[in-house]
């Protein structure tokens, strides 16, 4: 995973990081259980790609859904890999299951 890729250990951590953040926030939730991690797996390298191609133009989270209940409660995350865009701590869209590049790119691209 890049360097630009927050890793939150619990939720107040996880707000902590929103609040911070600049502009807008690409919330990358994963899953620890089995069949999950295959597809988080997958998705890892491309949100760390994407995180060092959008820079400063976006903050990116990845974030555990077993560690961060609350954000993942909050942002209405059921299912990984899901990706969420907050702005001023409101989720704007999101989209789950795993995703091409192209994908992201676009879905990133339609809301920043």
């Amino acid at each position: 995973m890049a360097r630009l890729v927050h890793q939150p250990r619990e939720d107040q951590e996880f707000d902590f990081i929103l609040g911070m953040a600049p502009g807008a926030v690409l919330g990358y939730f994963v899953g620890t259980w089995p069949k999950a991690v295959e597809a988080c797996r997958a998705m890892d390298v491309l949100v760390g790609e994407v995180a060092q191609e959008y820079g400063a133009r976006l903050t990116v989270v990845r974030t555990d859904m077993t560690r961060c209940p609350e954000a993942t409660r909050r942002h209405e995350v059921t299912a990984a890999p899901t990706v969420v865009i907050v702005r001023a701590g409101l989720a704007v869209a999101s989209h789950s299951g795993p995703m091409a590049r192209e994908e992201l790119k676009a879905f990133l691209d339609a809301h920043l």
